[in-house]
């Protein structure tokens, strides 16, 4: 066995030597008002930062370090920065002040050599300078001497203790600290508010790290053992001040991991614990209603939806809750699965839903079931804020006796009033679009006792990345393959430069029969927001570039009857050009329209930027999709840059979360994702999947992760990571 982060072996004389220790948790649950030097304003401060307790300030892990290896005096040339130790060798100096800055100045040197230190905006700090006193000076030489940017007050010969660390930006005098790990060469930089500097959080850690000891072990430690993991107060005092380099990815990997594997954790226990709540009606395996309706369809599946079947079979007959991401591609068919898995549920005797975010995809899902149905000829109904109201009478009537199988609709479905009679399959589309509470509304509609099979679906491709954390507690499908018939969109870039370039290619598709999409940010100009607005843009262009051919606009301001009669115009063909906002990026399907036009394209993300693209290149003729910025920065445009290179959902998933971070695609800061202290996602995936592992391993093992075998697991990842084992992720 060696010692943390280095290669030496320990002796069976050190082990027996060593310190036994009892945790003691509670000791972290004190105030941080204990530690010397923090009055209630500033712990009011620390608690806006999240830091109230010393158990929080512990893990308020440094983003990074600085190198304070002490060089000579007589090393450090103008320009260059570092830190040196010297000795005051002038009187006891006096604040003066320059140009409205209070100055210290006093000289300092070391064998090698010396200069004239200086501090900015910190008169008390002449007090402390006395002559002969020893120095640990951090900063950078100019041509007038050397400026303080840190310094430390080390002990006389005679002995004594060390003052505070300090920084040269502080307005306030800081409290001293007791000496101890702040000598070391790396000194940690600690995530700061604008209330509470850096080095006042290293000085309150330079105090509490002490109590290290009592974290508790999370970690089993058969696999700590395995993993030849450190001791979590090891890693913890190495992360904050670690002797080297080594210390610190060593500590680093390792506590991160161990956040990892507690999330993992808890997704484990509440999937779990979800599934064995409530039973699920068990569906038997497909018949002849099934059977009928895949043989009516004028396409072959694709292998990917043949999967999808068999995936949803098994789930549907387990006697547990489905609760399955679909993901798909755009276009991909993820309509067709979901259909089929509503037809299960019909021929075995229950009924089934859709819920869809709006109006218009509502809408359109009832029109692709109407096609898709075929001679089948099952009836349902369609269930929005605009159906009259006698219809939606007749439909809840039906509802609730039992009549009707199969409903779909928008949150309009969740409203009381709306009963089922058996349901037994729900699918929400575009989930991430409705909350928690929507979402469990709809699941409280299955008869009591039971729960339903539930289908999510999102056209938007996930990063495996964030199907293992703010999805991971759902099993997942995706479809990776276009349905035949579909052909690939070419994707341009366009200049202003190109601009009438790529209106004369819109034209000439228009000239040969096809339509066009001119996708704008807003819906009517604003002083607020800058950007082509719908209904401008589309008077403009009429009277313009585009002023041959005929001209609808749709945004989701207008009225639903307006709506529905702008999309009809479109998908006729009695409009070429439909002029909207993104209310088109799901659910249109016009096989005609072979151009889209996306205005200010860099206000999009890349999934939405791909969603667009995918309403062009439903049809058998060649489609293009052109990307016009406005004013695009470099992000911006590695953005559109990977969209036009790429046609791949999946690839561009990845691209997206690689340039914009985890807690951004999808929104998924406010879905459930946490931010983790050290964890960096998308890098450490590998350390994800590890961590997922050997959580799944440990339940296989012990049937749950509550398991007195292994010790305070569960208690120190609900204590990490907030509600219940039993509470859902919201996905």
């Amino acid at each position: 066995m060696r010692r943390f982060a280095s290669d030496t072996e320990l002796s069976k004389v050190d082990l027996r030597g060593a310190a036994v220790h009892w945790p003691r948790p509670s000791a972290l649950d004190v105030a941080l008002t204990s530690l010397a030097g923090v009055g209630p304003k500033l712990a009011e401060a620390a608690a806006e930062a999240g830091i109230s307790t010393l158990g929080d300030l512990l893990m308020r892990f440094p983003h990074s370090h600085r190198d304070r290896t002490v060089v000579p005096v007589a090393e450090i040339e103008p320009g260059d920065s570092g830190t040196i130790r010297v000795e005051v060798l002038g009187n006891a100096p006096r604040p003066f002040r320059r140009r409205g800055l209070s100055i210290v100045s006093v000289k300092v040197g070391d064998d090698s050599g010396h200069a004239r230190a200086s501090w900015f905006n910190q008169p008390w700090v002449a007090q402390k300078l006395r002559p002969g006193s020893t120095l640990l000076l951090t900063g950078s030489r100019d041509g007038r001497g050397f400026r303080v940017s840190e310094y430390e007050v080390l002990p006389s010969a005679g002995g004594g203790d060390v003052e505070g660390v300090e920084d040269s930006s502080a307005r306030s005098a800081p409290p001293t600290s007791p000496s101890g790990p702040a000598a070391g060469s790396l000194v940690p930089v600690h995530p700061a508010t604008e209330a509470l500097r850096p080095g006042r959080i290293r000085e309150w850690v330079e105090q509490a790290i002490g109590l290290a000891p009592n974290l508790v072990e999370a970690l089993p430690a058969e696999l700590r053992a395995r993993r030849g993991l450190a001791a979590v107060a090891d890693a913890v005092k190495a992360v904050h001040f670690p002797a080297g380099e080594e210390d610190v990815e060593g500590a680093r990997e390792r506590l991160a991991f161990e956040e990892l594997f507690l999330y993992q954790a808890v997704l484990a226990s509440r999937r779990r614990a979800r599934r064995v709540a409530r039973p699920a009606p068990r569906m038997g395996t497909p018949g002849e209603l099934v059977s009928r309706w895949l043989e009516s369809l004028p396409f072959e599946p694709t292998a990917g939806q043949l999967t999808a079947f068999d995936e949803i079979d098994a789930d549907l007959d387990s006697g547990e809750p489905m609760q399955r991401l679909l993901m798909g591609e755009v276009g991909s068919g993820k309509t067709v699965v979901a259909l089929y898995a509503m037809l299960r549920a019909l021929e075995a005797g229950h009924q089934a839903v859709l819920m869809a975010p709006t109006e218009t995809l509502a809408e359109q899902h009832a029109a692709t079931l109407d096609r898709l149905l075929g001679p089948a000829l099952i009836p349902f109904a369609l269930l929005t804020g605009a159906t009259p109201a006698a219809t939606r009478m007749q439909a809840l009537d039906q509802l609730a006796s039992g009549e009707l199988g199969l409903i779909l609709g928008t949150h309009a479905l969740i409203d009381p009033s709306v009963r089922f009679a058996r349901l037994g399959v729900c699918v929400v589309d575009e989930q991430h679009r409705f909350g928690v509470e929507q979402r469990r509304a709809l699941d409280a509609k299955a008869p009591a006792g039971l729960a339903p099979h539930v289908l999510h679906m999102t056209a938007t491709p996930i990063p495996r990345t964030l199907s293992l954390t703010a999805y991971g507690d759902l099993d997942t499908t995706a479809l990776r393959e276009l349905p035949a018939g579909r052909s690939p969109v070419e994707t341009r870039l366009v200049g202003e430069a190109d601009r009438a370039a790529a209106f004369e290619l819109l034209r000439a598709e228009l000239r040969e029969g096809r339509q066009a999409f001119v996708v704008c940010p807003l819906v009517v100009e604003s002083e607020k927001q800058q950007g082509r607005a719908a209904e401008v843009e589309a008077g403009r262009l009429a009277a313009g570039e585009l002023r041959d051919f005929e001209l609808g606009v749709l945004h989701g301001q207008m009225p639903s009857a307006e709506k529905a009669a702008a999309m009809s115009r479109f998908a006729s063909g009695e409009t070429q050009v439909l002029v909207s906002t993104t209310v088109i990026e799901v659910g249109i399907d016009v096989p005609n329209a072979t151009v889209m036009v996306i205005e200010g394209a860099e206000r999009y993300g890349v999934s939405q930027l791909h969603q667009l693209r995918g309403r062009v290149g439903r049809g058998e003729h060649r489609s293009y999709c052109l990307l016009l910025p406005e004013d695009a920065g470099e992000l911006a445009r590695r953005r559109l840059r990977a969209v036009a290179r790429t046609g791949d959902g999946f690839e561009l998933a990845e691209v997206d979360l690689a340039l914009r971070g985890e807690g951004e695609v999808l929104g998924t800061r406010q879905h459930g994702l946490p931010r983790f202290a050290l964890a960096e996602l998308p890098e450490d995936t590998p350390l994800l999947l590890e961590a997922r592992e050997e959580v799944l391993a440990l339940l296989r093992e012990h049937g749950s992760l509550d398991a007195a075998a292994l010790g305070p697991l569960m208690d120190a990842a609900r204590s990490r990571f907030g509600a219940g084992a039993s509470d859902p992720i919201p996905l």
